[in-house]
């Protein structure tokens, strides 16, 4: 069964390509891969940029459509199983079940909240309770 986690920013205006940053260096602590499903070419682009320049002390290593690297963006699903995917698609993930977890970031506005509550119903539709973060 695959973990879904749900991180609400409720005080910080925290933007999503920063939190993203953060949890990526956080989980990659660990061996693990982590799968960037974005299909808007801008905030790719965004991701790219971020990760790049995020962490003086550590590159976090990462690519476009390279299943390769450690973090991989792209506007495909991976093939493979093993990923971390974090969604970041107004739906909730219909293939949640071939991945052992998948990361929904919500922004601290009403557009990024609404998109969010539905996401949240939506897993809970196919019989997932998400865990929730508040930060």
């Amino acid at each position: 069964m695959a973990k879904i986690s749900f991180y609400l920013f409720e005080k910080s205006p925290e933007r999503q390509v920063e939190s993203t940053c953060r949890l990526c260096r956080k989980i990659l602590r660990q061996p693990a891969r982590i799968w960037l499903w974005c299909q808007d070419a801008d905030l790719r682009q965004q991701l790219d940029e971020q990760l790049w320049s995020f962490d003086a002390t550590g590159f976090i290593p990462h690519g476009i459509d390279q299943p390769e690297a450690s973090v991989c963006i792209s506007a495909h699903l991976p093939e493979q199983v093993d990923w971390i995917v974090f969604n970041f698609n107004n739906q909730a993930l219909e293939q949640y079940a071939k991945f052992s977890h998948i990361i929904e970031i919500i922004e601290n506005n009403e557009p990024a909240k609404i998109v969010g509550r539905d996401k949240f119903k939506q897993y809970r539709r196919w019989g997932i309770e998400p865990q929730t973060f508040k930060l």
